[in-house]
């Protein structure tokens, strides 16, 4: 049975864990970004008006996952957006994906926290059965 992709948050420590689920690297990476997203505000606040787009580029999936979550936060933080629609593709380690959102607006928003960067702690993309789990732990 094929699941939709989906995302998930995990228990860790002191930070937060941020999981993304797609039948594609790709889609797992989309909804990672947007699980992280999640962590600082709804995302079905955000107004998907501006579009950034994003090349990275990484033979290792895992390091790429790294790359892509640590280039969203180095946006946030330079634009002072939030980004809640992402579309991903992904072939050859390379990685072409845009990203849509706004301004943070703290009234609308009301970001709970703020993201410092995704970590090596628990990083791994991985096929289980016909799903792709993306997932790693992020500082907050």
């Amino acid at each position: 049975m094929h699941q939709a992709a989906h995302w998930e948050h995990f228990e860790h420590v002191a930070d937060m864990g941020v999981r993304g689920f797609g039948p594609t690297p790709a889609e797992a990476f989309s909804q990672a970004a947007l699980a992280m997203t999640a962590t600082i505000c709804e995302p079905d606040s955000i107004n998907p008006r501006t579009a950034v787009p994003f090349e990275l580029e990484d033979d290792d999936l895992d390091y790429l996952l790294l790359d892509w979550l640590n280039a969203l936060v180095y946006e946030m933080a330079t634009r002072r957006m939030l980004f809640g629609r992402f579309e991903v593709a992904i072939e050859d380690g390379q990685l072409r994906a845009t990203a849509w959102g706004e301004p943070v607006d703290v009234a609308r928003h009301q970001p709970a926290v703020e993201v410092k960067g995704a970590t090596l702690t628990e990083l791994s993309v991985q096929q289980i059965g016909d799903q792709w789990v993306a997932q790693c732990v992020i500082d907050v």
